[in-house]
Formats: structure tokens, sequence, C-alpha cells
């Protein structure tokens, strides 16, 4: 079993690192590390170190490094739009899009999604895709956090993104998503639409800012797992996997 990682603000290049708060705690009283025992330090943005275990405590514990490396960001960028779910689907599919290499999650408020984010509870909700996320990469032992974008409450603000390259995962759609023509850097942008599906106009702002409608085949998955599906498909095909 590989060497489980933690998260810092900073992580220096040599010498050591103190384990403290949420981390810490994790570390010392729930995985319970020893003197002497290895682990993964990193700080979500490209760094990570493998270090031992010197001093343990009640809140944390002291490491040492002993090897440092950095780990380019990859590109292209893939950029996931998430058509918001009810209940706990939402979280399901940020950890699982997280584990397979996802580098950013927009939540997207379709016209069909059920689930309305609005002041305190958008707020609540945005912040629980970011606290799933990083557990998720933490379990992944990614170099990168995703992030987890603000809300976009409308097609235009996905169209103004900018992408190099946009895809649409519609059921009704010819072109498969294995044979597109794709990037060679920048962003690709996919877009998830709620159970209800994709409204016609959106459809229709999104073809109309130069996004391409693909399939994943002749199943219909369900708007949790078409994301992660999606993105296990463009790893291969970008060569990550």
């Amino acid at each position: 079993m590989s060497a489980p990682l933690f998260l810092v603000d900073a992580l220096p290049m040599s010498g050591s690192v103190t384990l403290d708060g949420p981390e810490g705690h994790h570390a010392a009283v729930v995985q319970r590390l020893r003197v002497g025992e290895g682990l993964l330090v990193g700080d979500g943005r490209g760094s990570t170190a493998s270090a031992l275990v010197t001093a343990v405590g009640k809140t944390g514990l002291s490491a040492v490094i002993e090897n440092h490396w950095y780990v380019e960001p990859p590109a292209p960028r893939l950029v996931v739009a998430q058509g918001i779910p009810k209940g706990e689907r939402g979280e399901l599919a940020v950890q699982a899009m997280t584990e397979v290499g996802a580098d950013e999650i927009v939540p997207w408020a379709a016209a069909r999604c059920v689930t309305i984010w609005r002041g305190d509870r958008g707020t609540k909700a945005r912040d629980k895709w970011a606290a799933t996320a990083r557990e998720a990469a933490k379990q992944a032992r990614r170099s990168w956090l995703p992030v987890i974008a603000e809300a976009a409450v409308s097609t235009a603000a996905l169209a103004d993104r900018g992408a190099d390259a946009i895809l649409v995962l519609h059921e009704a759609a010819e072109t498969p998503l294995s044979s597109v023509a794709l990037p060679g850097d920048g962003e690709i942008l996919v877009v998830v639409g709620p159970e209800g599906g994709i409204a016609d106009a959106e459809v229709d702002a999104l073809t109309a800012a130069g996004a391409v409608l693909v399939r994943l085949g002749a199943n219909v998955l369900r708007t949790s797992t078409a994301g992660v599906a999606a993105l296990s498909v463009l790893a291969t095909r970008l060569g990550r996997w």
C-alpha cells in the first residue's frame, strides 16, 4: 500500500515539516502513524515530498523530508461543467471525477436542475463539493487539487470561458467521444447535463459557441456517472492513462 498523502499550505524543499490542525489529527490519531513510518506531504499545487515521521504528539506530528519533486500541471486541462444533481449524487460525482483526473469542476445550474443553489445554501453546497474533492485528491495521491469553481448560473457563462474545445454529452449525438478531435493544449470543457437532460435552448447556445455534441455509447448514463466515464475516455486518449 502506498504511503498516505497529507496536505500543507507551504511545503519546504528540504528539512522538516509539521502536520497540525485537521491534517495533523488525521495523521496522528486516525492513521496512527508512528516514528519511522513514511508518508507523503503535498501542497496541492504540484509539489510533493516523501518523508519519515520523527515525532508524534496528541494533535499532530513532525517528519523529515527525504525526497521532493514537482509535477507540471497537465495539459490540456480537463474541466467538467456538472449539472447540479439532487441529494448526495453531486458529492459522488465530484469524488469520482477527482479520482480520475478532473482539473476543474464547475457546478452548473442548468435549466432542468431540480436542486437550486441560492444564498447560504449554495455557499455550503459548494464548500461541501470542495471538501469532497480535497479528500478524493488525497486518496488518489494527486499532485494538483482540482478547482471547484463558482456555480455557473447561465449557459453563457460556460460559452464565455474560452475553452479550446467544448464537448457536450448528449444522447442524441452521432459523434462518439472516442473519435472527436481534441486540442493538444489549453482547456477541454465537458458539459454534463442534469437528470432531466440539457434543454434545447442550452444546446443551441453551446453549439453556437462552437461546442460539439458527443456520445459515450448506446447506454444512457446518469448525471453522476457520465462525467466520470467521459474523463476516463479523455484521459486514455490524451495519454494520461
